[in-house]
């Protein structure tokens, strides 16, 4: 935002302000060599650590190496200019405060970049203090900035994946405010973590965390789970029961799975997000509500709303920030710092002898395809450090353990999805294609059985007779 400024004697003015915190990193960008040289000396002398770049291009590739704190740009430069710059910044790394430095005769333009997210301009020349408490400012309003660099909020997630990072970044931004985030990502990919590190870096974090599996439980007992139930609403109601919206009252609540949630109480949990009120099963009274929602799913919402699977009302009610966390194989770089920190804290539960993977162990872990992701990522390295003799934990350990995993049961839905696609193919096959056969000796219409198809990429035309001699 555009903050008054007062007309500047000099480059310089007034006595030097003390830092805000310990060594914040700045990127300085500037292709006028002198007035870069001049800024990072003062800059430097504040106690803050500077990078300096002589050019927009040369900026981006600074802040891949070594993400900044803060970047203070010149406006006017050759090839991308400062406003150009911004914009790929926002891109790379969303949240990340950029201040313009311009002169007097493109103050319109500075005014105008102000509106698409710079966090502030000074005009050239500089005020010292005008500087320092822009840069003050822009810091203390960095997301984790209040907490002095703090990092216990995302403690519990290890990585060093730029993707990952980007992630953990908007979580922290939009842990601030109560909006209702959707974590959407494959199954054992983090989800409920990064849930819990929401919550940790949220106003909300000394009340509860309450999760529920929406997939795990059938839809009576799931309705009484979420909203409570009256002493004598249904045979076995012997007393009354709080529901997890009330136990989470104040804090969070963490809906994992919502993508499995049957429509008719995704009607209910709706009205309830409306209203911000439940009223528990066989009462006649409604209770206030007061809790921030995140949700997860592994599905496709987008196929399943498509599918008459999932209300397109209660998708945006949820889905109001979306954070997709990436599979374990898009971020091979972690495997080895994850597959570390976990065998220390295995190491420590059960035996403190073991120190780590010998390197061809390491580099076994960090070749593996992880279908599994993380959760079978931790189950590896939970069986290596249980069977281990020796401190280093070795290749052929490594190697049993994933063809352990390999042979393990798979969870419910994936089970539930391999089993329909096998019958899908073995019913085409017995019809040669013809799906009113088919839908038919499947129990289902023609609709939901064209649907079922589409769900498992599946086509009936492969299966007719022709097929077999078509180019022949």
């Amino acid at each position: 935002m555009k903050r008054p400024l007062r007309q500047p004697s000099d480059i310089w003015n007034g006595p030097a302000a003390s830092p805000r915190m310990a060594s914040p990193h700045i990127l300085l960008v500037d292709d006028d060599a002198s007035l870069l040289r001049l800024l990072g000396m003062r800059l430097e002398s504040r106690g803050y650590r500077v990078t300096t770049a002589e050019s927009g291009r040369q900026a981006l590739k600074r802040l891949e190496a070594d993400r900044p704190d803060l970047v203070l740009t010149d406006l006017r430069m050759d090839e991308m200019d400062g406003l150009a710059l911004f914009r790929e910044i926002q891109r790379r790394a969303p949240g990340l405060a950029v201040i313009l430095l311009t002169a007097h005769g493109s103050i319109p333009e500075a005014v105008s970049a102000t509106r698409e997210g710079v966090f502030s301009f000074l005009t050239k020349p500089v005020d010292r203090d005008e500087l320092f408490a822009a840069i003050d400012e822009a810091l203390a309003q960095a997301p984790g900035a209040s907490s002095e660099g703090d990092e216990a909020w995302r403690s519990a997630i290890i990585t060093r994946n730029p993707g990952m990072e980007r992630i953990l970044e908007q979580a922290r931004m939009v842990a601030g405010s109560d909006v209702s985030v959707l974590i959407t990502g494959p199954s054992g990919s983090g989800k409920e973590l990064l849930a819990k590190a929401i919550h940790r870096a949220s106003p909300r974090a000394d009340q509860p965390f309450v999760a529920i599996n929406c997939g795990a439980l059938p839809e009576p007992l799931l309705e009484s789970e979420l909203f409570g139930h009256a002493k004598g609403a249904f045979t076995g109601a012997v007393s009354e029961h709080q529901g997890l919206f009330q136990a989470a009252d104040g804090g969070t609540l963490f809906l994992d799975e919502i993508g499995d949630m049957p429509l008719a109480l995704q009607v209910k949990l709706l009205r309830a997000l409306q209203e911000r009120q439940i009223r528990p099963l066989g009462s006649t009274q409604s209770a206030p509500i007061d809790v921030r929602l995140i949700s997860a799913t592994h599905r496709d919402l987008d196929q399943a709303m498509q599918e008459g699977e999932f209300r397109e009302d209660f998708y945006y009610r949820l889905n109001v920030v979306n954070l997709r966390l990436p599979a374990l194989k898009e971020r091979p770089e972690d495997v080895p710092l994850l597959a570390k920190h976990l065998v220390v804290q295995a190491a420590e539960r059960h035996k403190p002898f073991v120190k780590g993977f010998s390197p061809e162990a390491l580099n076994l872990l960090a070749s593996s395809a992880w279908p599994g992701n993380v959760r079978q990522l931790v189950n590896v390295v939970e069986q290596c450090v249980a069977l281990t003799s020796s401190a280093m934990i070795p290749e052929a350990l490594v190697s049993q353990a994933l063809a352990a995993e390999d042979n393990a049961l798979p969870t419910f839905s994936d089970a539930r999805a391999a089993f329909e696609r096998s019958y899908l193919i073995k019913v085409l096959k017995i019809t040669e294609g013809n799906v009113t056969q088919a839908a038919r000796i499947a129990g289902r219409n023609r609709t939901d059985f064209y649907k079922l198809l589409s769900r498992h990429d599946l086509e009936p035309g492969p299966f007719k007779p022709e097929a077999g001699h078509a180019g022949v």
